[in-house]
């Protein structure tokens, strides 16, 4: 019965968002409540349970997300993302624009949200395939296959970084484990695969050229880049550091609490309002408008987060995740696979990456507190890598990327299900190798 009411709230979720459109938040409130009745939390107990998970889970995410979306939309507005884009492309030259592209959308994904960061690069795919008469999806999938990889794996995205506090992961070294699996996940699901797409016909719209800002107003090269990269920079350098002193000293605290990702967040975008905002004459209050446009966008990501953490409370509360823990163990299944599996499932089922990724720790997350032997950085990424699996009509991203490109539903599973579902497996393949090492 306990495995048939988790099956029930996972259905019922599918169906609220996918069938009848109720927005992911109130699907998991919904959800949650009817949980904790089925599982026989008392009455009086269940709201409280909602409440506890909804605030649990914000406290851990809200700086380092609200931040990260801050700090991208001014990577976008400064023109900054447009000279990292001219600086690669002059680099390794019309032949090699894939490339280019590719490492572009990494570095620019970092910091920004998925779809932030596809509409922002989408645009300048366009201006390469007009400008060189190439073939749009064969140049543009590898950069949006690098957009895919940093949402999935890479802090500070809202979906791994939920996931890191939620299995009490280090960020530190989920981002390292993570840089280690996006290299050969972007270079199969991108340029690799993509040699088998130059013949999908593709005509879009010029409507979505970018409108490109002058280069006397862009700023510098060096400055983009650091900038953009800054919260990786901070992150890396601490974590080494605190790997090599073990001191414990007054400096060895003073570099922890710089490497702590709320702290790395702060400093990343003060830095960025001077480089990226004052010294290119914008005034604070400008700045202080991106970003509260940027708040705005993020702040249906962080109820969906939220909803998340009240399913996950109530089957906490619920004693139920014992018995889940136990139950998986005897199924003798690989936990990492087993994370990555739910999430594939729920991924498919729902649409959306998020949702699934933050459903699937729900369910396992006490495996993971009770199984020492199981390494939470890389369950993180096994689950972040599992709810990348086959995006279909169901996700909103399939829909951006087929009407941008102007394709048939059949040639868009072609190019972009089949992306997301190589990112999806070579990520677990990435995470079981590590397993074996580390």
């Amino acid at each position: 019965m306990i495995l048939l009411t988790i099956l029930f709230c996972i259905l019922l979720l599918v169906l609220l968002v996918s069938w009848l459109k109720v927005t992911p938040f109130v699907a998991f409130l919904i959800v949650s409540i009817t949980a904790g009745l089925l599982l026989g939390i008392p009455l009086d107990k269940v709201t409280a349970s909602v409440q506890k998970g909804l605030g649990d889970t914000l406290s851990s995410i809200t700086i380092i997300i609200c931040l990260g979306a801050m700090l991208g939309k001014l990577v976008a507005e400064s023109g900054a993302a447009q000279k990292i884009a001219e600086v690669l492309v002059n680099a390794f030259g019309v032949k090699h624009v894939q490339w280019a592209l590719l490492i572009v959308g990494f570095i620019i994904g970092i910091p920004l949200f998925y779809n932030t960061g596809f509409v922002l690069v989408v645009p300048l795919i366009f201006s390469v395939t007009y400008k060189y008469k190439l073939p749009a999806v064969y140049i543009g999938l590898p950069m949006l296959a690098a957009l895919s990889v940093t949402h999935g794996f890479l802090p500070p995205h809202p979906s791994p970084t939920a996931l890191v506090a939620i299995f009490h992961a280090d960020m530190g070294t989920t981002l390292f484990y993570g840089l280690i699996l996006a290299i050969p996940a972007v270079i199969l699901a991108g340029p690799v695969f993509a040699l088998a797409l130059k013949k999908i016909p593709s005509n879009p719209l010029e409507t979505f050229i970018a409108k490109e800002i002058p280069s006397d107003k862009l700023p510098g090269a060096a400055n983009s880049f650091l900038t953009a990269l800054l919260p990786v920079i901070l992150i890396m350098a601490t974590t080494v550091y605190l790997n090599l002193d073990t001191s414990k000293g007054q400096a060895h605290r003073l570099i922890a609490f710089i490497g702590d990702a709320p702290i790395v967040m702060l400093i990343s975008l003060i830095v960025a309002t001077f480089t990226l905002g004052v010294r290119q004459g914008k005034t604070l209050k400008h700045l202080g408008g991106i970003y509260g446009d940027a708040a705005k966008d993020i702040s249906l990501i962080l109820l969906i987060i939220a909803g998340s953490g009240a399913f996950k409370q109530v089957l906490t509360d619920s004693g139920i995740t014992q018995t889940i823990t136990t139950l998986f163990k005897s199924l003798n299944v690989q936990p990492l696979f087993l994370g990555w599996l739910i999430a594939a499932i729920i991924r498919i089922s729902l649409g959306s990456a998020t949702v699934a990724g933050l459903t699937a720790a729900g369910i396992i997350s006490s495996m993971v507190t009770h199984d020492h032997s199981i390494n939470p950085n890389l369950m993180v990424l096994a689950i972040g890598a599992g709810s990348l699996a086959f995006s279909h009509v169901n996700d909103g991203g399939f829909w951006l990327f087929k009407e941008y490109f102007n394709l048939s539903i059949k040639d868009t599973i072609k190019s972009w299900s089949v992306m997301e579902t190589i990112v999806s497996v070579v990520g677990l393949g990435g995470v079981l190798v590590l397993n074996a090492i580390v």
